[in-house]
């Protein structure tokens, strides 16, 4: 459902999915913070909150462009960039708001696709309980990463846009003793896991290395469900 996320200069809009009590048990339940990809808050966003509400989790996506113009989306990547900024102050809104929710355990993670990937991953170490970035670009200063929860993070390797970018974040979160899953899909490319509505472009999108690719999605959602069921404390209830 459609709401409002408060944050210091007003509200945010955002999409609540929260699970089914006859599918996962009584409340409370863990939840999740989903992060849109670059074209913002739309269907296939909403599509995967609804897909982590079906699995247990109570699921919420911010619109980090609700400011609304080509001004505010600069200055959300401007801020993921610097990996610091409004838009991660959105973030930890929408974390806090989950959190502060009584049919929510408190315990938070974090999931972002292509550009919120790279602001799921800049955001581990910010009070999430677990995170999984999807082929998310790794941020310039890895320091960032120091203190940072586990993380779960799915690339392609069909990606021109990623190459080799999987060994590096799997060699500093080993570096730093982080409990993490890092798989790289020999099939896939960038966005795998997104179902957008291309159109024409989809033909385009496969030949540059863009694109949904059904086999590796699913095994990302398995690894995904079950790394945030361990670090989130939640069974795995459906949602496959």
């Amino acid at each position: 459902m459609e709401t409002s996320i408060p944050v210091a200069d007003g509200a945010v809009r955002g999409y609540l999915a929260l699970p089914q009590r006859e599918i996962s048990g009584p409340p409370p339940w863990p939840g999740v913070v989903v992060v849109h990809d670059a074209l913002g808050l739309g269907r296939d966003t909403r599509r995967i909150a609804d897909r982590f509400a079906t699995a247990g989790f109570a699921a919420l996506a911010p619109d980090l462009y609700s400011r609304g113009g080509l001004r505010c989306v600069r200055s959300v990547f401007s801020a993921l960039m610097a990996a610091k900024g409004q838009a991660f102050d959105d973030l930890d809104a929408a974390r806090r708001t989950l959190a502060d929710r009584e049919d929510c355990t408190g315990e938070v993670g974090i999931v972002g696709f292509c550009m919120g990937g790279g602001f799921a991953l800049a955001a581990a170490s910010s009070g999430f309980g677990a995170s999984a970035p999807y082929y998310g670009q790794l941020p310039k200063d890895l320091s960032v990463l120091d203190g940072a929860c586990p993380i779960v993070a799915s690339f392609g390797k069909r990606d021109p846009s990623l190459k080799g970018k999987a060994a590096v974040l799997k060699a500093e979160l080993t570096a730093r003793d982080i409990p993490h899953d890092v798989k790289e899909y020999p099939a896939a490319g960038h966005s795998f896991a997104n179902q957008l509505p291309l159109g024409p472009l989809n033909l385009l999108a496969k030949v540059t290395g863009f694109g949904y690719h059904h086999e590796s999605s699913e095994d990302a959602w398995r690894r995904v469900l079950a790394f945030f069921a361990e670090h989130l404390k939640r069974p795995v209830t459906g949602g496959r």
